[in-house]
C-alpha cells in the first residue's frame, strides 16, 4: 500500500517521495486517516516505527486547508519532553511541509528566548515546544491560543516520568476546549490513561506493538564483566569488532565524561551529550555523530531522548538503567524503520537487580557472552524469568523545580519527581 491512498495531498506526497519513502508503516496506516478525519487519537508505538510522521503528515494536511496563522497565534501545538525531541519533530515538520505555505517554530529552554519571541510574533501554524519554555513565552505574551486547532502530546509517558504533569495541566487550561487531541507514546501506563480521560474525546486507540516489548529487529545480549573493566572491555569490543557508529548509554553525566575521556585516550573518537553540556555543544556533537566525524556518542537517558539516527547499527548499555522501561527506549535507537541492529549490555554483579527487572519487563532472559580476557572476578548470578505481572508504582509528587528556560537541563522536574530531598534539581 502506498501513501497516496491515505488522503494526503500532492505537496505532502512529493515531500514523502523526496525522502525516499514509498510504503507507510503500520502506525502511519492507522493514524494518518484518523487524524485527517479530525478524530482524537491515542497511539502506542515504539521508537523507530514512524511515529513522528504518523502525526506530522496528517497535521500538515489539515492545516494546509485552513487560513494561515495570525500574529502571535498558534494553530497547532506539539508538546515534547526534551529539547532533542523537539528539534527532531521540528525538523520533520519542515521536511514534510517544505512544499506548503505553512510557518513553523521550535522553542525550548537552554537558549535565548528573544529570537523565539520574534519568530512567534508573525504567528505560526505549527509550534513544537517543551512545557517550561512554552509557559515562559506565554507569560511574556509571545503567543495566544485562541485559534488553536490541534494539540499533540508526543512521548506523553516520558513527560509524566519527568514531572511535567503540572505544566501540562496549566497548558491545557490555556487552550480552547474545542480542538483535536493526539497522544503518542511508547507505552500507555495507568497514569497516562488517567490523563487521557480529561484530554481526548472518544479517541481512536492504536497500538502497533505489545506494551513494554523490544523491537524484534534488534539482537540483544549481555557481557558479564567487573565494573572496573567496563571501559577497557568497551574499547576492546569497538576495535576488535570494527564497530563504526556506536551510541553508548551511561547512567550519569559524570560517567559519560569519564568514559569519553577514556575512549579518547585509547585513540577512539568520542563525544558526550548530557544536561551539563550547552545546547550548542549537544547539537554539534549529534551532527558530527550523524555525519560520521565522531565514531562514538556517549549519552545519558534524558539527553538521548528523541535522537533520530538513520541506520544506527549498534547500541551499548555501559550501565544498566535504574528504570527498566528505559532499557526499551535505549535499544529502540537501533533496528529502526525495518533495519537490523545490535544492543549489547555490559553488566556487573551489582547490577543484577536491574537486569532481573529488565528481563521481567521484556519477558525474556538475555543471552550471555563472556569476552575472553575480561572474565569477571565477581560473578553475575544466573537470572530466571519472573513471570509475575509488573504492577505500576504510584507516581511521586513532583517538587517545584526551575523551568527549562532558566536552566540548561530539560529534566529539572524529572529529578524532583524522583524524590531528591534538598538542593536544586540536577541535570543528567
Amino acid at each position: 500500500m502506498s501513501f497516496a491512498v491515505l488522503g494526503l495531498s500532492a505537496p505532502l506526497l512529493q515531500a514523502v517521495a523526496d525522502q525516499g519513502y514509498t510504503t507507510p508503516s503500520p502506525i502511519q496506516l492507522e493514524a494518518i486517516p484518523a487524524v485527517i478525519e479530525g478524530k482524537d487519537v491515542m497511539a502506542a508505538a515504539q521508537t523507530g516505527t514512524g511515529k513522528t510522521a504518523a502525526f506530522t503528515l496528517p497535521l500538515l494536511e489539515r492545516l494546509s486547508h485552513g487560513e494561515r496563522a495570525e500574529a502571535n497565534q498558534v494553530r497547532a501545538l506539539v508538546l515534547t519532553p526534551t529539547r532533542e525531541l523537539a528539534a527532531q519533530v521540528g525538523e520533520s515538520v519542515q521536511t514534510y511541509g517544505q512544499h506548503l505555505p505553512l510557518r513553523s517554530a521550535v522553542v525550548f529552554g537552554g537558549v535565548k528566548i528573544n529570537p523565539q519571541m520574534m519568530k512567534l510574533r508573525r504567528g505560526v501554524d505549527v509550534l513544537v515546544a517543551t512545557p517550561g519554555r512554552l509557559l515562559d513565552l506565554y507569560n511574556q505574551n509571545a503567543m495566544r491560543f485562541k485559534r488553536l486547532e490541534v494539540l499533540v502530546l508526543d512521548e506523553a509517558d516520558r513527560m509524566l516520568d519527568m514531572g511535567f504533569i503540572h505544566d501540562i495541566r496549566k497548558i491545557l487550561a490555556l487552550l480552547p476546549k474545542q480542538r483535536q487531541n493526539l497522544m503518542f507514546s511508547a507505552t500507555f501506563s495507568d497514569e497516562i490513561r488517567r490523563l487521557a480521560k480529561g484530554l481526548v474525546n472518544h479517541p481512536v486507540e492504536i497500538s502497533v506493538s505489545p506494551r513494554n516489548t523490544t523491537v524484534k529487529s534488534v539482537e540483544q545480549w549481555l557481557c558479564p564483566v567487573d565494573k572496573k573493566q567496563k571501559s577497557a572491555l568497551l574499547a576492546h569490543m569497538i576495535s576488535d569488532n570494527d564497530w563504526g557508529q556506536v551510541l553508548v548509554f551511561t547512567r550519569t553525566k559524570h560517567g559519560a565524561n569519564r568514559l569519553t575521556r577514556y575512549l579518547g585516550d585509547a585513540g577512539i573518537n568520542a563525544a558526550a551529550i548530557h544536561g551539563n553540556k550547552s545546547q550548542g555543544a549537544r547539537t554539534k556533537a549529534l551532527a558530527e555523530f550523524k555525519s560520521g566525524a565522531i565514531q562514538i556518542l556517549v549519552a545519558t537517558d534524558i539527553a538521548a531522548r528523541g535522537l533520530d539516527i538513520d541506520q544506527l547499527p549498534q547500541v551499548v548499555n555501559f550501565d544498566l538503567p535504574n528504570v527498566a522501561e528505559d532499557y526499551v527506549h535505549r535499544i529502540g535507537r537501533t533496528g529502526r524503520a525495518g533495519a537490523t541492529g545490535q544492543a549489547v549490555s555490559l553488566v556487573s554483579s551489582d547490577e543484577f537487580k536491574q537486569l532481573c527487572d529488565i528481563e521481567r519487563l521484556i519477558k525474556q532472559v538475555l543471552t550471555r557472552q563472556v569476552v575472553s580476557g575480561f572474565d569477571p572476578v565477581h560473578a553475575l548470578p544466573e537470572s530466571h524469568l519472573n513471570e509475575r505481572p509488573v504492577h505500576p508504582k504510584k507516581p511521586k509528587k513532583a517538587k517545584v523545580g526551575h523551568r527549562d528556560g532558566q536552566r540548561s537541563g530539560e529534566n529539572a522536574r524529572g529529578y524532583a519527581s524522583r524524590g531528591k530531598k534538598s538542593g536544586p534539581a540536577r541535570k543528567p
